[in-house]
């Protein structure tokens, strides 16, 4: 990753997006040659200097102070995801060491504790997440609702499912535009998380070959976690399905990320439509199964 460039461009883009007006500045009442705030009026606002603001949106941060880089989160309004990630940013531009080489995806196999758990809960979608929106594994509640093992495994991945997929859009409708900008924003968040990460960089770079709509999201320079979200899914089975997403941790695993777990409010129409989904496919395989 050019960690320096993504820094540049995203300071940029938070730049552009705040009016004089917004800060307590008065409104100019010419043409600016640029959109948002003048880094001059940025500097005078954060309290740094213009040389030094200007080396830092270039991408040089071996002498910025974590003050610093809070009093220009201030100015540019940003929320807590995208101070975080300012800084992630801004300490991967100061060590600027290169990738690690990518390494091929390997198989895993889920512990046994792990497979139980996950096997266990058979009436909520559950999903295993490696380190690069990769979906591992999956119980037969989530396998009722997204026909994952149809999907080659190089394209088994949150970001395929999104952006290539045309029945999970089909399925989430109006709401695929919000989905996918949540999607994208948290890869910005793994990103600076893990700059030195070149399987999620070549991930990342494949995604913005093979869709249109990914690179333009990218461009937007987002940023946000993805926790406690939740889903409206239009199924061609059942309908309307409403899940609350919840994300477990899973420290314990190196090469594992989380668990997502797809939750029905108990005694809810959804609940309802899930219990049909899991059923018809159960019925399904038990019929192919002779």
């Amino acid at each position: 990753m050019d960690v320096r460039g993504e820094l540049s461009e995203f300071l940029k883009s938070r730049r552009a997006r705040l009016r004089p007006e917004d800060v307590g500045l008065p409104r100019y009442a010419g043409q600016r040659r640029v959109p948002g705030l003048r880094r001059e009026e940025l500097s005078l606002l954060a309290g740094v200097s213009v040389a030094h603001y200007t080396r830092l949106e270039q991408g040089h941060t071996e002498n910025v102070s974590a003050d610093v880089l809070d009093a220009i989160a201030r100015t540019l309004r940003l929320d807590d995801d995208e101070r975080a990630y300012l800084h992630r940013l801004a300490h991967a531009a100061a060590g600027s060491r290169p990738s690690r080489p990518a390494a091929a995806a390997a198989a895993i196999r889920l512990r046994p504790g792990l497979q139980r758990m996950l096997d266990s809960l058979d009436r909520t979608p559950v999903f295993v997440l490696g380190h690069h929106t990769d979906i591992v594994a999956w119980n037969r509640a989530a396998a009722a609702l997204l026909d994952l093992a149809a999907v080659p495994a190089g394209r088994r991945t949150w970001s395929h499912q999104v952006f290539l997929s045309a029945d999970f859009k089909g399925m989430l409708g109006d709401g695929w535009a919000e989905f996918a900008r949540a999607h994208v924003s948290y890869l910005r968040v793994l990103l600076a998380r893990n700059p030195g990460d070149a399987r999620l960089q070549a991930h990342i770079a494949a995604m913005r070959t093979a869709s249109a709509d990914f690179r333009q999201v990218w461009g937007e320079q987002s940023v946000s976690t993805w926790s406690g979200r939740d889903y409206v899914f239009t199924h061609p089975v059942v309908g309307r399905l409403e899940l609350s997403g919840e994300t477990m941790l899973l420290p314990a695993d190196a090469e594992l990320s989380e668990l997502e777990l797809l939750v029905a409010e108990p005694g809810s129409p959804s609940a309802a439509g899930l219990h049909r989904l899991i059923a018809e496919s159960d019925r399904k395989a038990s019929a192919e199964l002779g």
